[in-house]
């Protein structure tokens, strides 16, 4: 990546990779997920394994990018990149609770893959259940630019579905808050309690 796309001065957010490449490993796919922590919704993984770096839009945490750059930077990365998507439903959420579910999205997003990982980078402390060698960083979507790609593909296809969902069910506000807590959020479940995408043991409202 070229250094005017990257914010994180100093850093090469490449480092991971090509350390896997020297040591063998072909495909690196970073994963991601989004949407953990709202009260409403999916959570939705990205495996990304990057072809070519030559990206014209700013790749890096989804959550340093505008809707708009993120919306940029997600066509760059399907055009330029080996993309998996995978998720859990709130019933899955519900039943498994956020962490299994989140998991087990993660899970999916690697088989959705066109090409088998033979080495993953995953963000945070999550361990996905693929019979594959990684590496788990702490704040990976600013340390690996194939985990940035996965945090921006999930973040801006969960956002997609959840837009899809406010159509549904106008009285929330999905579009605005995505699934948050937010405080109109709570007011609405409070007054029309909830609809079929809120996760009903999840948040203040359930106790798993």
């Amino acid at each position: 990546m070229s250094r005017k796309k990257s914010r994180n001065s100093g850093i090469d957010t490449f480092f991971y990779e090509k350390k896997a490449a020297r040591a063998g490993y072909g495909r690196v796919a970073g994963i991601d997920e989004a949407g953990r922590g709202p009260l409403a919704g999916p959570v939705v993984a990205s495996a990304v394994i990057v072809r070519d770096a030559g990206f014209t839009e700013r790749i890096d945490d989804s959550k340093k990018l505008t809707e708009r750059m993120r919306e940029r930077a997600f066509l760059d990365i399907l055009n330029r990149c080996d993309v998996g998507i995978g998720a859990s439903g709130v019933e899955e959420i519900d039943r498994l609770n956020i962490y299994n579910a989140t998991l087990l999205a993660m899970k999916r997003a690697v088989k959705e893959l066109k090409d088998e990982p033979d080495y993953l980078l995953i963000d945070g402390r999550m361990d996905v259940d693929v019979p594959c060698p990684r590496t788990c960083l702490t704040g990976g979507e600013s340390l690996s630019t194939s985990i940035a790609c996965a945090s921006i593909i999930a973040k801006v296809f969960r956002d997609k579905l959840i837009i899809e969902e406010d159509r549904r069910y106008p009285r929330y506000g999905f579009k605005k808050h995505k699934g948050y807590g937010t405080r109109e959020h709570m007011e609405a479940i409070r007054k029309h309690g909830f609809c079929p995408i809120h996760r009903k043991t999840f948040g203040p409202f359930g106790g798993k």
